[in-house]
């Protein structure tokens, strides 16, 4: 038994039949090919697998793409235009925001949303939006400054 989706991503419209237990993540890395969306944890807890799903970051590897159904949604790959860096993307390089990357999506997906609701974030702010998404290796000081450089670009 399959299930029919009509998903918009990245600003193109997709159609599909997909498993009724398939994740959200898998649906967007195998059948779309869209791999900057991370899998890391498959329990919620890290973040490298946020998207953004109707204006809001979700953590797509506990949404099933059944669920998607009807939806927008942008990945890290759909934020760059016309082989342009998004400003958070750039100051993610400019401020050396990463080291093995593997957050770096999920961590620029939840700024995004942070800073679609507050163009100008303190800190403690950007602690707090970024509190769902986990880096092992940058101790988190140029991923704020990274946001908050983001924020000034803009």
């Amino acid at each position: 038994m399959s299930v029919a989706i009509k998903v918009t991503v990245n600003g193109q419209t997709h159609e599909h039949e997909v498993e009724p237990r398939q994740m959200l993540v898998s649906y967007l890395r195998e059948e779309l090919s869209l791999t900057g969306t991370h899998v890391g944890c498959d329990t919620s807890n890290c973040g490298a697998c946020t998207a953004i799903v109707d204006g809001q970051a979700v953590k797509v590897c506990t949404m099933l793409a059944a669920q998607a159904d009807g939806a927008e949604i942008t990945t890290i790959e759909g934020l760059a235009a016309n082989g342009t860096l998004h400003p958070l993307q750039e100051a993610f390089r400019e401020t050396h925001g990463l080291q093995c990357g593997f957050c770096t999506p999920g961590m620029i997906m939840a700024a995004w949303q942070l800073l679609e609701h507050n163009a100008m974030p303190s800190d403690a702010e950007v602690r707090h939006a970024l509190e769902g998404n986990f880096c092992r290796c940058t101790g988190y000081d140029n991923i704020i400054k990274a946001v908050q450089h983001a924020a000034e670009s803009a």
